[in-house]
């Protein structure tokens, strides 16, 4: 299993930075947070959502019968890969556990889960608010269709090393799930490179998502929980650590979202 560790919500991944950056001015530059755990309208009429194959994953708890061993994060269990290094996005304000990143060869992976409606799924209307937060903010998307469906490929404004203002790629894909929804952004090289993307695509096929039966408002996220490993004493926690292989809890870092 891959090193384990935990960053802060406001951090960016370890991962290497994508390869190409694309500079632009740095007037206007002005970045715009993109939220996708927003309120939904009582008028938003309701759509038809394509359906999305979803066989070979990711899955709902209630669809998993394989012996695949999987981590457990509590709404999340994913399985995880040798190559793999794994992040937890935690909030620094409120101590809550928001998703989990995947980091392999210069490219990275953050998946979350949000509650969505029983009648219908969220991602349309979800991308098409990303897509005008981005745009706002002086970047720029274009819709693709990817392996999950229609994805939004885009290009994020950056401050560069020298200070100058870059746009960086960010691939989103989205997942529509029973009363679910699950948001999966790829940067670095897997952003541009589907053979980059090939390896952190097949560990976002890997999650089971455990939504649980209580009411949740449409799109609330999912907090996760940390696995038993890291929730033991310093000592215990080390001596499990090391025989997972290991799970390392490294320096809290700063997320760019």
């Amino acid at each position: 299993m891959g090193i384990f560790k935990k960053r802060a919500k406001d951090g960016a991944a370890t991962g290497d930075q994508p390869d190409e950056v694309i500079e632009v001015p740095p007037e206007g530059s002005e970045q715009t947070e993109v939220d996708v755990a927003g309120d939904d309208s009582p008028e938003e009429v309701e759509e038809t959502v394509a359906v999305v194959d979803r066989s070979a994953g990711p899955f709902d708890v209630t669809e998993v019968d394989d012996d695949l061993e999987r981590v457990d994060f509590g709404s999340l269990r994913f399985a995880v890969s040798p190559e793999l290094q794994l992040q937890v996005d935690a909030d620094e304000t409120t101590q809550q556990y928001t998703g989990v990143t995947a980091i392999v060869d210069g490219s990275a992976c953050q998946i979350q889960a949000f509650a969505a409606p029983k009648s219908r799924g969220v991602w349309r209307e979800i991308r098409g608010e990303i897509a005008d937060n981005l745009i706002a903010g002086g970047g720029s998307t274009d819709i693709v269709d990817g392996p999950f469906g229609p994805e939004l490929h885009a290009k994020l404004p950056s401050q560069g090393p020298d200070g100058r203002t870059v746009l960086a790629p960010a691939r989103f894909v989205g997942v529509d799930g029973p009363r679910w929804f699950l948001r999966i952004v790829l940067s670095g090289n897997a952003a541009v490179d589907d053979a980059a993307a090939e390896p952190l695509l097949a560990f976002a096929r890997s999650v089971v998502v455990v939504r649980g039966s209580e009411p949740r408002a449409p799109r609330e996220l999912l907090e996760l929980t940390l696995p038993e490993a890291l929730t033991q004493a310093p000592e215990e926690a080390a001596a499990a650590a090391t025989a997972l292989n290991p799970f390392e809890r490294g320096p809290e870092i700063t997320e760019v979202r």
